[in-house]
């Protein structure tokens, strides 16, 4: 495959190597997500991304880690993945928390009347890592295109396995390279399943769907929910050092695996 974020190929002594990763805390600012008992999604997710990044760095020497956010500020959900375009990442991971939303129901109040109200669905419970669904693939083309700059590259004939951007019959290579990146990204989200399992994690899948965060990326990317903040026993979890410590080498064992299966 003619891009650096295909799977490896050797081509004029070249080869694949993972060098930037771009991770996302979902949420931010005036957008709080889903909110716990005791705690707020955006926070927990930007602590853990925060941990991950600091993980990957001392982990994957060579590998730069670039954030959408670093504080309590809401960038808006295309500029995430356009913050990995430009800068020609390998990877897009959101990380996210779950919840089991909220149901009504008629009760009496303490007059005696019946009122509305809503209870929180408390025992959902577990990981789940979601990719681009198919009614959202058109929207790479763009990306994809836009990340054809790095064909102006010097020696892009060697690099790309003699790709000529002027020649209209080789743009059947973005139809490839967009394919390529919900098999990687499916990939890397069952590698992340995988690891949270292995922690004894209730495994809810992997699953496809239209997510503007995502739709927009021109590389693998993953939405990874890493637990329900409705369930109180799952926000202590998330919320203790203990907890984001785990969910961080979770992440970071899947990143890892995923980098080795890619620069074999």
């Amino acid at each position: 495959m003619p891009s650096r974020h295909s799977e490896p190929i050797s081509s004029g002594g070249m080869e694949y190597k993972m060098k930037t990763i771009v991770l996302d805390a979902g949420h931010g600012g005036h957008d709080p997500g889903a909110v716990g008992r005791k705690s707020k999604e955006k926070d927990i997710a930007l602590q853990v991304v925060l941990k991950l990044g600091k993980r990957i760095e001392e982990g994957l020497p060579g590998v730069k880690v670039i954030y959408t956010r670093t504080t309590d500020v809401y960038p808006k959900l295309y500029e995430r993945p356009a913050l990995a375009n430009k800068h020609k990442a390998d990877l897009f991971i959101s990380v996210h928390c779950n919840s089991g939303g909220a149901t009504t129901r008629r009760v009496k109040n303490s007059k005696g009347r019946y009122v509305t109200t809503s209870v929180l669905n408390t025992s959902a419970k577990g990981t789940e890592t979601l990719v681009c669904g198919f009614n959202r693939m058109d929207q790479q083309d763009v990306a994809i295109r836009e990340n054809a700059s790095i064909l102006s590259e010097e020696n892009y004939q060697d690099n790309y396995n003699g790709f000529d951007p002027n020649d209209p019959s080789s743009y059947i290579v973005f139809k490839l390279m967009k394919r390529q990146f919900r098999d990687q990204s499916i990939k890397l989200a069952t590698y992340m399943q995988n690891e949270f399992s292995s922690s004894s994690r209730t495994n809810r899948g992997v699953k496809e769907q239209g997510l503007a965060v995502l739709a927009t990326a021109g590389m693998p990317a993953v939405l990874t929910e890493i637990g329900f903040i409705s369930n109180p026993s799952e926000e202590e979890f998330m919320m203790s050092s203990a907890g984001q410590q785990e969910i961080v080498e979770n992440l970071f064992n899947a990143i890892k695996t995923y980098k080795t299966s890619v620069e074999k």
